[in-house]
C-alpha cells in the first residue's frame, strides 16, 4: 500500500460549491436561463455537497433550484433537513414528505416564482446522460402550475462543468483507483480454481473495502472455459476450473467519486487465442494512452484504438464505445465512440477500454483510468500486466 495516491481530503471546501454554481450561472446566462432545477443525485450533490444513500428509495422526490444569482435553494422533504444543513446552503425548505396528492410540487412552484417573479426560462437537464427524478405526473402539475415560466433544456450546464474535473475531485478518483490498483494485484493471493464466482468476488469486495474503499456498488465479470461471453453480469455459483479465464471489473467508491476498471486473470494456464486477444487489447489501450491529450477529439481517440484492433484482425467492437468519463458516477460524459466528437480538454478524467470479440463467441476488454493533462495522459491506474496474469 506504500505506493498509492496520498489520501485525499474529505469533501470540499466551500469555495468549490461557489465556484461551480458561479460557472454555471455564466454557462446559464449565455443560454439565456433565468434558474436551474436540478432533482437527481450527482447533480445535487456536485452543487451542494449534500451526500447520502437515502437516494435509494424512490419515495421522495429532491429538488434544488440555482438561481441566476447567489446559492443554491433546497426544496426537499423534512427527513434531509438535517443533513442538508450540514453542507454550505442555508436556504433550504422542507415538506412532510411523503405526500402523493402534492409531494413538494406546491412548495417547488412558489419557490421558483419567488426566484422568477416576472416568469422567463427555467432550465432543466433533459439530454442524453441525464433524466428527471420525479413521478411523471407531478412534471405535469408542475409545468401547469408555472404559467410565464418556460422549460429548455439545460444539459450544456451541467455536461460542460462535470466532464472538467478539479484537482480535489481528481485527488479522490485517484486515491480509488490506487485503492482498487493494490486490490487487483493482490487477488491472485486469495482466489484459486475450485472457487465459485461469488466466493471470488466476495474476497475481492472485502479487500476493497479493508483498503479504503468507502464503497463498491459496481462489480461484475464472468469466467469462462478459455474466455467468457458476458460481461456486465453479476457473479454466479459457477466453480471456476483450470483453464478458465475470469474478468472483474469494478466501480467502487472513495468520498463519493469512482474508479471504473477491470482486470482478466486465467487459471493455470491459457489457450494461445486468449494471449493473442489479451496482447491486441493491452496494445490498443497503450496506443489511447499515446495519443490522449487536449486538442484531439474523443473521436479521434475512438479512431487511435479501434486502428490497432483492425490492424490486428479485430473488426466488430461489441460494447458499443472504448470508453467514457468518469467521476462522481462510474459513466459519465463524453463516450468514445465514432459519433461523439467531443473536444477533449485538460482536467477530463476517461476510461479506455478497447474490446474485442475472439474464437467462438468470447470477449476480451482493457480498461484504465487517466486524467487528460497538458502535455497527455496520466495513469490513475496501475498499468495491467504486460502479459496474461495466470493464477496457478
Amino acid at each position: 500500500m506504500s505506493d498509492l495516491h496520498p489520501v485525499a481530503p474529505r469533501g470540499f471546501a466551500t469555495s468549490e460549491f461557489e465556484q461551480r454554481t458561479e460557472a454555471a450561472q455564466k454557462i446559464m446566462a449565455r443560454l439565456g436561463l433565468d434558474a436551474m432545477l436540478l432533482t437527481t443525485e450527482p447533480e445535487v450533490r456536485y452543487f451542494t455537497g449534500f451526500d447520502t444513500i437515502f437516494w435509494l428509495s424512490p419515495t421522495r422526490p429532491w429538488f434544488v433550484i440555482i438561481p441566476a444569482k447567489g446559492a443554491p435553494i433546497a426544496v426537499i422533504p423534512e427527513i434531509g433537513g438535517p443533513s442538508m444543513a450540514l453542507t454550505w446552503v442555508s436556504d433550504i425548505r422542507t415538506w412532510l414528505a411523503p405526500q402523493p396528492e402534492d409531494d413538494g410540487i406546491s412548495l417547488l412552484s412558489e419557490t421558483l416564482r419567488e426566484v422568477m417573479p416576472q416568469g422567463g426560462v427555467l432550465g432543466l437537464p433533459m439530454g442524453h446522460e441525464t433524466h428527471i427524478r420525479m413521478p411523471g405526473a407531478d412534471l405535469q402539475k408542475l409545468r401547469a402550475g408555472l404559467q410565464d415560466i418556460t422549460l429548455a433544456d439545460a444539459t450544456e450546464v451541467v455536461r460542460s462543468l462535470r466532464m472538467v474535473k478539479s484537482e480535489a475531485e481528481i485527488a479522490k478518483i485517484a486515491r480509488m483507483c490506487s485503492i482498487a490498483s493494490a486490490a487487483f494485484e493482490d487477488l491472485p493471493k486469495h482466489i484459486k480454481a475450485g472457487d465459485t464466482e461469488r466466493q471470488a468476488f466476495a474476497k475481492f469486495k472485502i479487500d476493497l473495502l479493508q483498503k479504503g474503499a468507502d464503497d463498491v456498488p459496481y462489480l461484475v465479470g464472468s469466467s469462462g472455459p478459455g474466455g467468457f461471453e458476458d460481461v456486465i453480469n453479476r457473479p454466479s455459483d459457477r466453480v471456476i476450473a483450470e483453464g478458465d479465464m475470469l474478468l472483474l471489473d469494478t466501480g467502487s467508491l472513495y468520498d463519493g467519486y469512482s474508479c471504473d476498471f477491470d482486470r482478466n486473470f486465467a487459471f493455470g494456464h491459457a489457450s494461445d487465442a486468449a494471449k493473442s486477444a489479451y496482447d491486441l487489447a493491452w496494445r490498443a489501450t497503450e496506443a489511447g494512452l499515446k495519443a490522449a491529450r487536449p486538442g484531439i477529439t474523443t473521436t479521434d481517440l475512438w479512431g487511435v484504438m479501434a486502428q490497432v484492433l483492425e490492424e490486428g484482425g479485430c473488426s466488430g467492437h461489441q460494447i458499443g464505445r472504448m470508453g467514457h468519463g468518469l467521476g462522481m458516477q462510474v459513466t459519465e460524459w463524453p463516450s468514445l465512440t465514432p459519433g461523439d466528437k467531443t473536444l477533449i480538454e485538460a482536467g477530463m478524467v476517461l476510461t479506455l477500454e478497447p474490446g474485442l470479440a475472439f474464437g467462438d463467441g468470447k470477449m476480451m476488454l482493457h480498461e484504465e483510468n487517466i486524467v487528460i493533462r497538458e502535455d497527455g495522459a496520466e495513469l490513475l491506474t496501475r498499468r495491467t500486466a504486460r502479459e496474461l496474469p495466470i493464477i496457478s
